[in-house]
């Protein structure tokens, strides 16, 4: 990894060298901690990004809302978040991934708290909104701290990594966050979650520092405002990071409006599951996801190539959710292992952060990854209220417990848009650079 002191590698005595300066005084440990802390931080995001899927009879009996506007609250969380990506690989140059990452928490734990107690669904907007902000920040900063942390062959590995921290905690947000819900009720669960992230932050302000450099780990950059300025608007000039993003896009869209809030509906009506039962088939997609994105970073790193596992997860995603969207005799078996594949196979779009990175110059970085990351969480702004907007068109007036009921032909008609959305991606990823794991710039 380029640095002011040299390349900085961990090595297995646990010391952290340059080839310039003297050993800095970092273990393998810290810097596993540190990067972990940022990783989870990435995991409540996720979390909290999913969490709806179990609540949408209990928060649309709880408020008399439609589809719709449970896909509007759902996605509330989205577009504070998509907003925030592309200036925040800019202010964590400035500031360091250990303010950012702190106060980012503090924000989502308020949120959340908010959320639980909300008395109308403007506050529970307002909760859901702030949730989104708070969340922001985790997953640049953990691919900041893994660039400063560990040699720059591992980035693509980490950042998968990243994913599967990421996926393991949105399966905890599906069929144990239902149980939870059930037991306790859904307030309740929401200001616990918001405890969680006050804890993790106070942590974060103990623990992470910003570089393994003693001298610099608690000190902001002098980056200029000017200077990050001209950084974001080269990055958003660049035509060949906007179709990396939307491979990106065409990857999550899916994942996060399926295995984020959909998917549990969808399947309990078409299979007669119940609330916990249905997240759990559902989270299968989210552990296909935590599987696939570590593996995919490795596999690209080992075969040297970016283009060709883009092209094979987008093809392979396109037809499996096909599979699922118009299967309609699918047996529960089939239609897991297919949840599960389309998980494993979007997982590839972790693939997409790296190949940013090499075709961008080194002070583009951080706005690249933001570029991309906020693009991939807006496919989920998108898409979810679609889907509730398509099953409200359909609704034939059934209600249950104060809530609407959607029949499993509405479901079917709705994820067409998925198989529309992913298809796009694979043709686009037709058009990308092959770096073969190389900088190109």
């Amino acid at each position: 990894m380029a640095h002011p002191g040299g390349v900085i590698k961990i090595v297995a005595t646990g010391s952290v060298k340059s080839s310039t300066q003297a050993a800095w005084p970092a273990s393998l440990a810290l810097a596993l901690t540190i990067w972990s802390l940022s990783a989870l931080a990435f995991g409540y995001a996720f979390f909290q990004r999913v969490a709806p899927s179990v609540m949408i009879p209990d928060l649309m009996a709880e408020f008399a809302v439609t589809g719709a506007v449970m896909g509007q609250l759902s996605a509330l969380y989205f577009y504070p978040y998509a907003a925030m990506q592309l200036p925040i690989g800019a202010l964590l140059d400035r500031y360091g991934a250990r303010l950012m990452l702190t106060i980012a928490l503090l924000l989502a734990a308020v949120g959340s708290i908010i959320f639980g107690t909300a008395g109308s669904v403007n506050a529970a907007y307002a909760g859901r909104f702030m949730v989104g902000a708070g969340s922001a920040v985790g997953f640049i900063a953990s691919m900041a701290l893994a660039a400063k942390w560990f040699h720059p062959r591992h980035f693509a590995l980490l950042t998968g990594l990243a994913m599967f921290f990421a996926m393991v905690c949105g399966i905890a947000g599906q069929a144990p966050l239902a149980l939870a819900v059930e037991a306790f009720g859904w307030r309740q669960t929401m200001m616990w979650a918001g405890v969680f992230a006050a804890g993790l932050a106070v942590l974060t302000a103990l623990i992470v520092r910003n570089s393994p450099d003693p001298h610099s780990a608690d000190h902001v950059n002098d980056t200029r405002w000017t200077e990050i300025w001209t950084g974001l608007k080269d990055t958003i000039k660049r035509t060949e990071i906007w179709r990396i993003a939307i491979v990106a896009m065409s990857m999550s869209g899916p994942m996060l409006a399926l295995g984020g809030l959909w998917g549990v509906p969808f399947l309990a009506s078409a299979y007669g599951l119940d609330r916990p039962t249905s997240a759990i088939y559902t989270s299968l997609s989210l552990l296909g996801w935590a599987v696939g994105a570590p593996l995919s970073g490795w596999l690209s790193d080992r075969i040297g190539s970016r283009k060709l596992p883009l092209i094979l997860g987008t093809a392979a995603n396109c037809g499996l959710l096909a599979t699922i969207a118009f299967v309609s005799n699918l047996n529960l078996t089939f239609m897991a292992i297919a949840l599960f594949l389309s998980g494993l196979a979007g997982g590839c779009m972790v693939v997409n952060f790296a190949l940013a990175r090499e075709v961008s110059a080194r002070r583009l970085h951080g706005s690249v990854s933001g570029l991309v990351n906020g693009a991939t969480v807006a496919a989920g702004a998108v898409l979810q209220p679609i889907i509730g907007w398509i099953l409200d068109m359909r609704w034939d007036g059934t209600m249950l417990a104060g809530a609407r009921v959607y029949q499993t032909s509405d479901y079917r008609l709705a994820f067409i848009c998925f198989v529309a959305w992913s298809g796009t991606g694979f043709l686009l990823s037709l058009t990308l650079r092959e770096t073969n794991c190389r900088p190109v710039v």
